[in-house]
């Protein structure tokens, strides 16, 4: 049996990427999140190491690495992202294949496997999916959620394509100011359209 359709999830810093996944679960797609899955690589022992040699001891945490003072220390050093972008990346991709036949091979398959990736389109994966569901925000919407947890807006934006960049070549696109009541039935809209029927 072909495996469940597969859907890149994804969007700018603060458009409400996690909720949209959470609307997805919800109504029983199988889901991924990159930041889970990061956070799981910094716990490997090989990760930890190589982190903590470049940024120093304050990155280490009783649980892999510190991921705030990782950021903090990464932003602040002109070269800190690209590090960390070449040794989490290549090892992001085969940890979503193992997922994707874990997935594909449960029964009763899922409708769907919906995976959030904040750089789908900057990594260069947009053609792994069957379909890419972008999830934007006005600009005010997105700084306000962003400084809400203290977070730099201007400097994790800059990593990224535009909005607009990203809305172009999309296959759907919701547009997040509302309710989370209105993500749900968005996703659920998005399962109708994408995914495979129950």
């Amino acid at each position: 049996m072909a495996r469940p359709p597969l859907l890149g999830l994804t969007g700018g810093i603060g458009a409400g990427k996690s909720a949209a996944l959470s609307a997805f679960a919800a109504l029983g797609a199988a889901t991924l999140s990159s930041d889970e899955l990061v956070h799981r690589l910094y716990r490997r022992r090989a990760v930890r190491e190589i982190v903590v040699a470049r940024f120093g001891d304050e990155v280490a945490g009783e649980d892999g690495v510190d991921r705030a003072a990782l950021a903090t220390a990464a932003f602040a050093d002109p070269e800190g992202m690209t590090f960390l972008e070449e040794l989490i990346h290549p090892l992001i991709g085969p940890e979503r294949e193992a997922w994707i036949a874990e997935m594909a091979a449960a029964e009763p398959p899922p409708p769907a496997l919906v995976c959030e990736v904040p750089l789908l389109f900057e990594a260069g994966v947009a053609d792994a999916f069957d379909a890419v569901l972008v999830v934007t925000a006005s600009e005010d919407v997105r700084r306000a959620r962003v400084a809400a947890r203290g977070q730099d807006f201007d400097a994790r934006a800059a990593r990224q394509l535009t909005e607009q960049e990203k809305t172009e070549r999309a296959d759907d696109v919701y547009v997040n100011d509302g309710s989370l009541d209105d993500i749900g039935m968005w996703a659920e809209e998005m399962l109708s359209r994408w995914g495979r029927p129950g």
